[in-house]
């Protein structure tokens, strides 16, 4: 009863929601808790529904919700892609392995990025943009960001059990507000995220400013 009551006091006093939500877990931490990552999909939709219920005045939906999985060796994590692809049941699923992509459900987005790197997301942009004889006169932040795999800006980013990002997302989470939780992944609870997502609205976003 307690624990219930303090996850609703938390609940009330979320008042804004961040757009696009990222966690970065390690393939230890997907290997200890994968249903982690359907409880945080769900988590995200129970929280939407109860803010928007609760304070007619937002009208923000938290949209976007990515998980990167940091692991050199994306087979590894062949044995937790049905845990994965539960997540299509009460979201959109985007889920990218390598160079290879699935889409199944609707609602909220939720990106599962399994071995990916930032930097060779960058690369990969840079040759397209040879390939399509882009001049070097005609790029700008707005060329990069066309040509990018990820095309959206994290409003916050989640680094569980540690204190080191990758470098997944390096240009688009350049103005990400960043949390590093000392709890681990497997010990993550609700009023775990219910605290962080309330810690965010009270930062100042500059915006490099």
């Amino acid at each position: 009863m307690i624990y219930w009551f303090y996850e609703y006091m938390l609940k009330r006093q979320i008042t804004e929601l961040p757009k696009h939500v990222c966690f970065m877990i390690s393939g230890r931490d997907m290997a200890d808790a994968p249903e982690n990552l359907f409880l945080i999909a769900s988590w995200c939709n129970e929280l939407s529904d109860f803010t928007l219920r609760h304070n007619p005045s937002s009208k923000q939906r938290i949209q976007g919700l990515t998980f990167h999985i940091s692991t050199p060796v994306p087979d590894e994590m062949i044995q937790y892609l049905p845990t994965v692809r539960k997540i299509g049941s009460i979201s959109h699923l985007i889920l990218h392995i390598g160079d290879k992509e699935e889409v199944a459900g609707n609602g909220m987005d939720v990106v599962v990025a399994i071995g990916t790197s930032g930097r060779e997301e960058i690369t990969s942009c840079i040759r397209r943009m040879a390939q399509d004889h882009v001049l070097p006169e005609e790029v700008d932040e707005k060329t990069i960001e066309s040509y990018l795999t990820f095309q959206y800006t994290p409003d916050i980013v989640i680094k569980s059990g540690g204190d080191h990002l990758t470098d997944f997302l390096i240009w688009q989470s350049v103005y990400s507000e960043l949390f590093f939780s000392d709890i681990n992944w497997k010990l993550l609870r609700k009023v775990d995220f219910l605290r962080l997502i309330r810690d965010y609205q009270s930062r100042i976003r500059r915006f490099g400013k």
